[in-house]
């Protein structure tokens, strides 16, 4: 990819300005094109699969997902449209609405038509992107097509206000498309209505500090930012509705005074969540803050933050000698894939540009870069809605996230663990591993095999810590009476991962795994591995565990194709509480002091309750915390308590 010279004087950590936004935008958008159909209206991408929807909507996918960005690099320009790419998506919208069809596949003799809008249909997804795209660039596309094309997109489009979505994220589809609708002036009425649905809908999941669940109990990731807020706000943005725009501008506020904390030194966002292969997608709410004036970040840390992410993935293999994105993390891999994604879908990462409509002389373009907040400081903060501790090293750049509250399980039921949401702890540089053993997670070894951790019941989250409940699964099925109370506390690097285990069998194995770390040369440390001499995953047993070891993750994770982690076994006693404790640390300082110097843990019983056991927990350089740990109950004591 042929990019400006890097300008270290205004952006002194990623080296990019406006100028690398616009030029990735322009290549992204060039190389689709050999894959459009004769009038454009699919872009039919090469790749491995098709998505469970069929080829005709994923070119359907192709033209929507690429006609934001095209959008947003028009309208960041005032209009100016150098390449033609309005002229080109005026074609495909013409030429796709004329005989909408149902037809999966691409037949030889119609390889334009797009699919028409149905219950819980992807067309409805990206007929949201094409109604944003429109409102963008209505001046220089819309009103200027003819009546007969309006009128046979607006038909389309109508579709999607009376079909029924998915119930989450998808409810803000027919709000993007009733807004653009009722601005043209079509189905206004139905148009308005559908805005209104969508939005309270989102306040139901709304949980007053700046997340949203996603439609399910526990569902939390990023589709925070790249829909359930950026959805609302453009929206209130484009139709400068300054009430609604206070109202969940607010909420975005919130949002990324906590998600700005989320992003590695190196770029990179938190590995956890489906949906990953949008990658710079998670910039887009960056921008969404600082376009509507609600934001905490100064001008200068949004872009350092942004520019950081887009440059993460593209000087990692995001995009392949094509100039495509790939479905995959930093190259190809499916493994992160869901069924609904096809070879456009990574393409959701064109809302990314929405940086572009910031005019260049807005600050958040001419003020210098500053520090990401994993540059500034050490940090330990908690994130109550989510159930999340976010912790973050400055000397190394690493953010690791402590996971006690997303497990993205239904409500009425409960399925197998998402290794991508049912983990202890998430980061920056690691992926879960998808064979052998599961990485961050405690495991009761049973008969039928290593239980899972189910749905996650937050306990609460405080200064430097986060809890949870859970009910080991086997199976399919829940293990009778066995409860695990887990806790984490971090402070620096390190953390303590403590685990009150009550109801199950005397004698039964228990293990306690770390971070997966990926590399083409692993060595074995004293408590744990190391990979390619940098990342190190370790793990020191502070309480009921007996044995330690290394163990190889068949097939890596996303960040590379051989990975190994660190574990402890133990084994449930005969009588007393049954704890097991452990430190853990993922770094990438060259020579961090041993594991075992940095924390120290005792633990006794709780006289008034037999069930609960006394934690005073010493990390090296903070004072002492002080912990009671009963069956689904945690009590942390503030440190100055001591």
């Amino acid at each position: 990819m042929r990019l400006p010279p890097e300008d270290r004087d205004l952006s002194p950590r990623t080296g990019w300005t406006r100028a690398h936004w616009e030029a990735v935008a322009d290549t992204l958008l060039t190389a689709v094109r050999p894959y459009a159909g004769p009038a454009g209206a699919l872009i039919d991408l090469p790749g491995p699969r098709p998505s469970r929807s069929g080829r005709r909507s994923d070119g359907l996918e192709g033209f929507a997902r690429t006609f934001l960005p095209a959008a947003l690099r028009v309208a960041g320009a005032g209009g100016a449209d150098p390449h033609g790419l309005l002229e080109r998506y005026a074609a495909g919208l013409d030429a796709g609405t004329r005989a909408p069809t149902g037809e999966r596949d691409l037949a030889d003799g119609d390889r334009e038509s797009w699919p028409l809008i149905t219950d819980r249909g992807q067309a409805m997804v990206e007929a949201a992107s094409i109604a944003f795209a429109l409102r963008l660039t209505r001046p220089w596309l819309w009103d200027r097509l003819s009546g007969p094309v309006r009128d046979r997109v607006g038909r389309w489009l109508t579709d999607a206000l009376h079909r029924t979505p998915n119930d989450n994220n998808w409810r803000l589809f027919p709000l993007a498309v009733g807004g653009f609708l009722a601005e043209a002036g079509i189905a206004e009425p139905e148009a308005r209505a559908a805005v209104r649905r969508g939005l309270e809908h989102i306040d139901r999941w709304y949980l007053d500090d700046g997340w949203y669940t996603d439609g399910r109990p526990r569902a939390f990731d990023h589709y925070n930012g790249w829909a359930l807020h950026l959805y609302p706000v453009l929206h209130a943005h484009l139709a400068d509705d300054r009430p609604l725009r206070a109202v969940y501008g607010e909420r975005l506020a919130a949002h990324l005074a906590g998600y700005a904390h989320t992003f590695g030194a190196d770029g990179a966002p938190v590995h956890q969540g489906r949906s990953l292969t949008y990658r710079f997608a998670a910039t887009a709410p960056l921008w969404a803050g600082a376009l509507t004036g609600h934001t905490p970040l100064a001008p200068g840390t949004t872009r350092r933050l942004a520019s950081g992410a887009l440059r993460h993935f593209l000087d990692r293999g995001a995009v392949d000698d094509r100039g495509l994105l790939t479905l995959g993390w930093h190259g190809p891999d499916l493994r992160l894939v869901q069924v609904y994604s096809g070879p456009a879908s990574p393409y959701w990462a064109g809302s990314a540009f929405l940086g572009l409509l910031l005019p260049p002389g807005h600050p958040v373009w001419t003020a210098p870069e500053g520090p990401a907040p994993v540059e500034e400081r050490d940090t330990v903060l908690a994130l109550p809605g989510p159930g999340w501790l976010v912790q973050s090293t400055a000397a190394d750049g690493l953010v690791r996230l402590h996971n006690h509250g997303s497990d993205d399980q239904p409500a009425e039921a409960v399925g197998p663990d998402d290794p991508h949401y049912a983990r202890l702890a998430h980061s920056t540089a690691t992926g879960p591993a998808f064979e052998g053993p599961a990485d961050n997670h405690l495991a009761l070894l049973t008969d039928a095999g290593p239980t899972e951790r189910g749905r996650v019941h937050p306990l609460g989250t405080g200064p430097g810590w986060a809890a949870s409940r859970w009910h080991p699964r086997v199976g399919g099925h829940r293990l009778p009476g066995v409860t695990v109370t887990s806790l984490t506390l971090a402070h620096g690097a390190e953390e303590v991962r403590a685990h009150l285990v009550t109801g199950g069998p005397a004698g039964t194995p228990v293990t306690q795994t770390g971070w997966a770390v990926a590399g083409t040369r692993t060595e074995q440390l004293a408590a744990g591995v190391r990979a390619d001499g940098r990342l190190a995953s370790e793990l020191h047993a502070l309480h009921g565990f007996t044995a330690a070891d290394d163990a190889r993750v068949p097939g890596g994770t996303a960040f590379g194709p051989e990975a190994a982690l660190p574990r402890l076994t133990g084994e449930l006693p005969a009588t007393g509480p049954a704890l097991f404790a452990c430190a853990a640390r993922l770094t990438a300082t060259p020579h961090p002091p041993a594991l075992a110097d940095t924390i120290t843990l005792e633990a006794r019983p709780d006289d008034g309750d037999p069930t609960a056991v006394l934690l005073t927990v010493r990390p090296t350089g903070a004072p002492p915390r002080r912990i009671r740990l009963a069956p689904g109950e945690v009590t942390v004591l503030a440190a100055e308590q001591d």
